[in-house]
């Protein structure tokens, strides 16, 4: 069975080499092969260019190699019957779990202002609050949001969490719909964005929103830490909220464009940490593994996990 492989931004070798060993009777080909589109029957990719995957005339699943799968939904050309799963690796949401609690860790413990101090040889203790003090306020409950909150809970923070829908059971305050973003925020210290890309979230982190969360917690300002979508964010408002300081600090992984350009503020940022779109990096060889699985049940007529529902754009 013929695989279209495409990965735009992201080094195809891995993946093809992990096809290849786990799929060996599968050819692969890439979207330079048009004269062989005919005989494919899966395409694993990482946003394809718009219209590549309508001039595949016999395809029968997309596998979206990420957990974003905006780009494949934005393409009019995909027929709507073929399914959409995403590609897992057991271990992406603990990956994540690790960076979330790494960048709450790295603000509270004011890390940006002892490195500062190191740069200058200045030996000062700074007063320093227990975590019970901050509010860590996570935007998105899905599986990586719940998960993220577990170890900060442990450590004694206090967590909040907002959905679209309602959630409960989470141990911890939960609010919901446009009504429970305002209460949610008022309370939060630090906000952590988890969400989604659909079309409620795109631009959703801008000015207006960065101005609600506390101004009067320990911190003196919000903390912005955002794994979830670039297109989430507004670059120019997040600049503008650290400098009039309704932000004191920022970890972003994920960019409105990317790679960031070299020419953007935020490489030279004192305030802002960057990593390159690697929070939840994956490993090709463990998730060619769960997608073959799951290609497996497809074929048997069983119904596959992590089906994209393209009504709620996740």
């Amino acid at each position: 069975m013929t695989i279209l492989l495409h990965t735009t931004g992201i080094d195809p070798k891995p993946w093809l080499a992990a096809i290849e060993a786990q799929a060996p009777r599968s050819p692969v080909i890439s979207a330079m092969d048009a004269d062989r589109f005919a005989e494919v029957r899966q395409a694993w990719v990482w946003k394809p260019p718009p219209g590549v995957l309508g001039l595949l005339p016999k395809l029968e699943v997309i596998v979206n190699l990420g957990a974003g799968v905006d780009a494949i939904l934005a393409d009019t050309t995909v027929p709507q019957h073929i399914p959409i799963i995403r590609a897992v690796d057991p271990n992406i949401t603990m990956r994540m779990t690790e960076w979330v609690a790494l960048q709450v860790l790295f603000h509270h413990r004011q890390v940006p202002a002892y490195l500062a101090q190191q740069r200058q040889g200045t030996w000062r203790q700074l007063p320093q609050k227990a975590a019970s003090a901050l509010t860590v306020g996570i935007l998105g409950l899905g599986v990586l949001g719940r998960s993220a909150a577990k170890p900060l809970m442990g450590l004694g923070f206090r967590i909040a969490g907002w959905s679209r829908t309602p959630k409960h059971g989470l141990g911890f305050d939960t609010y919901h719909g446009e009504a429970g973003l305002g209460p949610f925020l008022a309370n939060t210290d630090i906000l952590v964005c988890l969400l989604p890309l659909t079309p409620q979230t795109i631009g959703l982190i801008n000015i207006a929103l960065l101005r609600r969360p506390r101004r009067t917690g320990p911190l003196g300002g919000g903390i912005l830490i955002n794994g979830g979508r670039g297109g989430q964010q507004v670059g120019a408002d997040i600049l503008q909220a650290l400098g009039e300081g309704t932000l004191v600090g920022a970890s972003l992984d994920v960019f409105e464009t990317e790679p960031l350009p070299a020419s953007s503020p935020f490489w030279s940022h004192p305030k802002v940490v960057i990593t390159p779109h690697v929070a939840a990096d994956s490993d090709p060889e463990a998730m060619t593994a769960y997608v073959l699985e799951q290609l497996a049940r497809h074929a048997a007529g069983q119904t596959m996990d992590n089906l994209v529902d393209r009504n709620s754009g996740y």
